[in-house]
C-alpha cells in the first residue's frame, strides 16, 4: 500500500538573476553602444548620478564570484533571458534587442575564424569550409549535404558520414542555431544548448519540433490539448521558444562600425607591459546616496525603490564588465608580448580555450569579450580577436601561429623579384626549409585573404 511521504533533496542550480542578465548583456556591447545606454539610464533613473573621474574598479571576492556565475551561462542563454523579459517573437524577424556584431566581419568570416580555432582535423576543415560557403546571411544551410559531398569529391574522397559529422560540429559554432535547414531545426539547436534541468526545455523542444506553425498563429489552446500539459508548464516552454533567434546569422553584421573607441590601453612602463581600462566614452556611475537615504525606513515609494534597485544593478554590472575585460586583456598581453615588441611575425598561437583556462572563465565569456572590444597599443588599435590564431606544426616543436605565417608570406612577396614572383608552391617550400609545415593550398588561402594577387598576376614583364 502506498503511503504519502516527504523527501528532502539537495541539489545545485544556476539562476539567471536580472543583475546577471544585465551584466552579460553589457559585456557584449562596444564602447559607443554602452555609452549610449548609460546616457539613457541617467536620463530615466533619478537614482543614478555620474561621477567626474572614472577609474578601474577593484577586484573583490564578491565580484569574482559573480563573474564565475556569469561564465557558467552560454551565449544563447544570456540573450534568450533578455528577450523573454523584453518581449515576444512573431516567428519572422529577430528580436529588436538582439545586438548585432558591428566589427565589420561577415558571417562567413566569423564562422571560418572559429573553424580555424576549433578542433577540426584537416579533412574536417575542408568539409567545414564548404558547409560554411553554403550558409546564407540569415544563418541557414541552403543546399543538401549530398550536394556538398559532390562538390568536395573533386578534391577529396569524403564519405557521407564525414560530412554529417562535420556538419554537426559546424552547427555548434557561434551564433547558436547557425547551419539549420529549417526554422524548427534552428530553434531546436538553440534549445538543446540549455541545461537539461532547465524548466520547460523538453516541452519547448517538442513544441518547436511539432507545433511551430500553431505557435506562429497563436493557437495555444490546440497545442496544450495536443501535448496534454498544464497552463503553467506551457507558458514556461513557450517563453523558451520565443526567446530563440529565428535568424541567428543576422547577429553578425556586415556593416563596419563608424568609429572605434579602445576599451583598453596598453603601454610599456619601466620595461613592463601594463593594461589600463579606457576612461574615454564611458562615464562612471554611482547611486545618488541622498535620494537613497530618504527611502530608508519607509515602505512607500515603490517606484523609487525599483529605480534604486535598478541603479545598483547597473553600477555593479558595469564594474563586472570592466573587471572581465581587464582580465581578458591582461591575459592576451601576457601571451602576446613578443608581438608587441616585434610585430606580426612574432605572434604566438592563441585560442579562446587558452585564455579561458588561464583566467578561470568559460569560453563563451571569452567569446563575448573578444567581440567588438578594442585594444590601443604602440603598434596600433586592434580588436581583441586579432590576437587569436591557430597553431601550425614545426619540425622542432616550436610554436608558430597562422598570423605569423601570414606576415612572413607578406614579407616574402614584398621582397620578391617582380619579374620572377614567388609561386604558392615556392613559398610553401621556403617554409618547409624553415621547418614549418604549410601546404600550398594554405599559402594560397592566406594570400587571398590578404588580397594579394597570384604570382601570374603579380608578374612584371620586361620590355622587349
Amino acid at each position: 500500500m502506498l503511503k504519502p511521504s516527504l523527501q528532502l533533496k539537495i541539489g545545485q542550480s544556476l539562476t539567471m538573476t536580472p543583475q546577471l542578465q544585465q551584466a552579460i548583456r553589457l559585456l557584449q556591447l562596444p564602447v559607443l553602444d554602452l555609452s549610449a545606454q548609460i546616457q539613457e539610464a541617467l536620463e530615466e533613473n533619478i537614482m543614478l548620478e555620474m561621477e567626474d573621474l572614472p577609474d578601474v574598479p577593484k577586484t573583490s571576492a564578491e565580484s569574482t564570484a559573480e563573474i564565475e556565475t556569469i561564465q557558467a551561462e552560454d551565449t544563447w542563454q544570456s540573450r534568450s533571458m533578455e528577450r523573454i523579459q523584453d518581449g515576444g517573437w512573431n516567428g519572422e524577424g529577430r528580436p529588436s534587442n538582439d545586438f548585432a556584431d558591428e566589427s565589420g566581419q561577415t558571417l562567413r568570416e566569423h564562422l571560418l575564424w572559429q573553424l580555424e580555432l576549433e578542433n577540426f582535423s584537416p579533412r574536417e576543415a575542408v568539409i567545414g569550409e564548404a558547409i560554411v560557403d553554403a550558409i546564407n546571411d540569415d544563418g541557414y544551410l541552403t543546399v543538401e549535404l549530398d550536394e556538398i559531398q559532390d562538390f568536395i569529391a573533386d578534391d577529396t574522397d569524403v564519405r557521407p558520414e564525414e560530412v554529417e559529422a562535420t556538419f554537426a560540429k559546424v552547427q555548434r559554432l557561434d551564433p547558436l542555431g547557425v547551419g539549420a535547414r529549417s526554422l524548427s531545426e534552428c530553434i531546436v539547436l538553440q534549445l538543446i544548448q540549455l541545461e537539461k534541468t532547465t524548466p520547460g526545455v523538453e516541452l519547448a523542444i517538442q513544441m518547436a519540433t511539432d507545433h511551430l506553425a500553431l505557435i506562429a498563429s497563436q493557437e495555444y489552446g490546440e497545442i496544450r490539448r495536443s501535448l496534454r500539459t498544464s497552463e503553467e508548464d506551457f507558458e514556461e516552454a513557450l517563453a523558451l521558444v520565443k526567446s530563440c533567434n529565428p535568424k541567428p546569422g543576422l547577429a553578425v553584421s556586415p556593416e563596419p562600425a563608424e568609429y572605434v573607441i579602445p576599451d583598453v590601453f596598453v603601454r610599456k612602463v619601466d620595461g613592463r607591459w601594463q593594461v589600463e581600462i579606457s576612461a574615454s566614452g564611458i562615464p562612471r556611475l554611482s547611486v545618488n546616496q541622498q535620494y537613497a537615504n530618504l527611502l530608508r525606513g519607509s515602505g512607500d515609494h515603490a517606484a523609487l525603490r525599483t529605480q534604486l534597485q535598478e541603479a545598483r544593478w547597473l553600477v555593479r554590472s558595469l564594474e563586472i564588465r570592466n573587471e572581465t575585460v581587464m582580465r581578458v586583456a591582461t591575459c592576451i598581453v601576457s601571451r602576446q608580448r613578443e608581438f608587441l615588441e616585434h610585430g606580426d611575425e612574432a605572434m604566438k598561437p592563441l585560442i579562446l580555450r587558452d585564455v579561458a583556462e588561464s583566467i578561470g572563465m568559460h569560453e563563451s565569456t571569452i567569446s563575448r569579450v573578444t567581440t567588438n572590444k578594442y585594444m590601443h597599443t604602440p603598434r596600433g588599435v586592434f580588436e581583441f580577436k586579432y590576437f587569436f590564431s591557430s597553431q601550425l606544426s614545426t619540425v622542432d616543436g616550436a610554436e608558430q601561429s597562422s598570423t605569423s605565417v601570414r606576415a612572413k608570406i607578406r614579407k616574402m612577396i614584398g621582397a620578391e623579384n617582380p619579374t620572377k614572383p614567388l609561386s604558392d608552391s615556392k613559398i610553401a617550400n621556403f617554409f618547409a626549409e624553415e621547418g614549418i609545415t604549410v601546404a600550398r593550398r594554405t599559402v594560397a588561402k592566406y594570400r587571398e585573404a590578404m588580397k594579394i594577387p597570384s604570382s601570374s598576376e603579380r608578374k612584371v614583364r620586361k620590355p622587349k
